[in-house]
């Protein structure tokens, strides 16, 4: 059977802001310093055990340029640039139309991974994956990996196994992101897992889903797939009709509501790095407990972050727990506490700066 991997790349991560931009958002850049982005780390991890030219990045007009600049690497007739963004159930809907044109008369399965986590270990993730790939291979099912629990998160969605099925568990339900809590009884009952976003699946099987779960989403994607399989190039065939479909997670539109679903646990260390209050979790600290990317002068400061994108030195005096990020044409500055509302400071920003 024919193996392939989908990278989900159309995202603007704006809690990174103003690092992550529209053209060049969070997976271009290596949050945690280093030469290497999140998708060109993310695209070398895969790469262990599914073909290069096997491997599609799905993502958006704007991106195309800054992904060809940053992640040379990547096949450029593997880029696929969405028509617009409607969310997982339609990326993942083209992915498979496409990878069923690529791999022809052959079965096949494809992965879908996010593009901006940070695993270090390549080895575990390799290891998880090729499971998963086995468990989906094996039959009609629609297998996610969960990340155990370290801490009773409540800024993620879990998952709840079932059976015990060979190192496999069949998933008893998905819950969404829960109180404090509620996310204690989760970690202490040992039964859940953090969802990751990843997927795999065998293309027959996600289309099947998509046809018994999303019917009106499935028939558009039937005319995209006979207009690929006439010929066309992804734009063509999908710039009318993509604009249709209805704008839905991948989690809501099938997971959930389907009954052949597995998760199989990682093998592998996790961090979805989805704010600046991530930095310090990755970055050797001083005698204040600093961190910073770039040049840091502390005094009488502590537990601060910095990010410096811009070749300016920063300094702090008397403040502790604090973001400061430079880019070429803006600075941040933020409490740790409020990292997670820069979204909504980005949203009341002038276009020039988003």
């Amino acid at each position: 059977m024919k193996r392939y991997a989908v990278i989900m790349a159309g995202g603007v991560g704006e809690r990174f802001w103003p690092l992550s931009r529209a053209e060049r958002p969070k997976h271009l850049w290596n949050i945690a310093g280093g030469k290497e982005c999140l998708l060109t780390q993310t695209f070398s991890r895969i790469s262990r055990f599914v073909p290069k030219s096997n491997i599609m990045v799905v993502t958006n007009a704007l991106q195309i340029g800054g992904i060809k600049k940053y992640c040379p690497e990547i096949p450029h007739e593997n880029l696929v640039a969405e028509p617009c963004g409607r969310d997982t159930t339609a990326a993942i809907g083209l992915a498979a139309a496409l990878v069923e044109s690529r791999a022809g008369s052959a079965d096949s399965s494809f992965a879908v991974f996010p593009s901006d986590q940070l695993i270090e270990d390549a080895e575990g993730f390799s290891e998880t994956v090729m499971k998963a790939f086995e468990v989906a291979e094996e039959g009609d099912r629609l297998v996610t990996i969960g990340i155990n629990p370290s801490f009773p998160a409540t800024g993620y969605g879990y998952i709840k196994r079932g059976k015990d099925r060979g190192g496999a568990f069949e998933v008893e339900k998905f819950y969404e992101k829960p109180d404090e809590a509620r996310a204690k009884k989760y970690l202490e009952s040992g039964n859940f897992y953090w969802n990751a976003g990843i997927f795999v699946w065998k293309t027959s099987s996600i289309l099947s889903a998509l046809e018994r779960n999303a019917p009106k989403t499935f028939e558009i994607f039937e005319k995209i797939r006979a207009n690929l399989n006439s010929g066309k190039d992804v734009q063509n065939a999908a710039a009318e009709l993509y604009p249709q479909i209805e704008k839905i997670s991948i989690d809501f539109s099938v997971m959930e509501k389907s009954a052949n679903v597995w998760v199989v646990p990682a093998n592998f260390d996790w961090d979805d790095v989805g704010s600046w209050a991530a930095l310090e979790r990755h970055l050797k600290k001083d005698s204040q407990g600093n961190v910073a990317v770039g040049e840091l002068h502390a005094q009488q400061a502590g537990g601060c972050s910095v990010f410096d994108a811009a070749g300016r030195a920063t300094a702090i005096v008397g403040l502790s727990g604090i973001v400061v990020v430079h880019s070429a044409d803006a600075t941040l500055v933020c409490s740790k506490d409020c990292a997670e509302k820069i979204k909504d400071l980005v949203r009341s920003l002038p276009q020039k700066y988003r």
